[in-house]
């Protein structure tokens, strides 16, 4: 009786001992954490470029009215096709002009009593051009405008090559933040660990300026009867970061 009694023991023993290996095996590994008293050191560095554009986008407004649709849109094509044929006779590409917008409604005419006197079919295309030469652009406008052109919605200007300028800025970015970080160190008597974050955000702005300034003969080419500034691009990356302290 007491032999059973042992076997039973030692078994009811290693069930438990399994039991409990089993539970510690599946419990969650936890996640190893910064330690609380880290120390950290966090600076902003930012870097400018500064670049006159290269590339310029305009939206030009094609307008027709008449007495039915087919009449509007008849007379809105030809002048859309005029404007289209006249620019790419100053060397613009078919490819870089395009149909932004175009819609179709009618309009009621009234009388001075407020009586509708009739009631006409209005069509309104707009045209996107891409520019490439802007020593060209006030040629380009001017072309536009006696080729039909109602008005000239907005005029963009833009760098080709837009990453290569982000790029650019970032690195300054980050280099005046290394340098800021490793100053602030210097003066405060301390070391600096590894990089433990780091965040950029880029922005850009045209500021114009007189057109006199673009050089290269730029200006020549903008005097004419349609004064166009190109202004300058500043393309701007801030940056972040923060650093542990030995």
């Amino acid at each position: 009786m007491k032999t059973k009694l042992s076997i039973f023991s030692i078994v009811v023993l290693l069930i438990a001992a399994l039991t409990l290996s089993g539970c510690a095996l599946f419990q969650p590994q936890q996640q190893a954490t910064a330690p609380a008293n880290l120390r950290t050191l966090s600076v902003s560095g930012s870097g400018n470029v500064v670049l006159v554009p290269d590339i310029a986008y305009i939206n030009i407004g094609v307008h027709s009215e008449a007495p039915d649709v087919s009449s509007s849109l008849s007379i809105n094509n030809a002048q859309a096709t005029a404007i289209s044929n006249a620019l790419q006779a100053e060397g613009v590409d078919a490819k870089d002009i395009q149909t932004a917008n175009f819609n179709v409604y009618p309009s009621q005419h009234y009388d001075n009593m407020g009586q509708v006197t009739g009631t006409y079919y209005v069509v309104d295309n707009t045209v996107y051009v891409t520019v490439r030469n802007l020593s060209k652009l006030p040629k380009l406008l001017d072309v536009a405008i006696s080729s039909g052109a109602n008005s000239i919605y907005g005029i963009n200007f833009d760098i080709a090559d837009r990453e290569s300028a982000l790029a650019k800025a970032r690195d300054l970015a980050i280099h005046d933040a290394q340098a800021k970080a490793q100053s602030v160190a210097g003066v405060a008597g301390v070391s600096l660990g590894e990089l433990q974050s780091i965040s950029a955000v880029n922005s850009s702005f045209v500021q114009p300026y007189s057109a006199s300034g673009m050089g290269g003969g730029g200006a020549a080419g903008l005097e004419t009867s349609v004064p166009v500034s190109a202004g300058q691009i500043v393309v701007t990356y801030e940056v972040n970061l923060t650093y542990a302290i030995k």
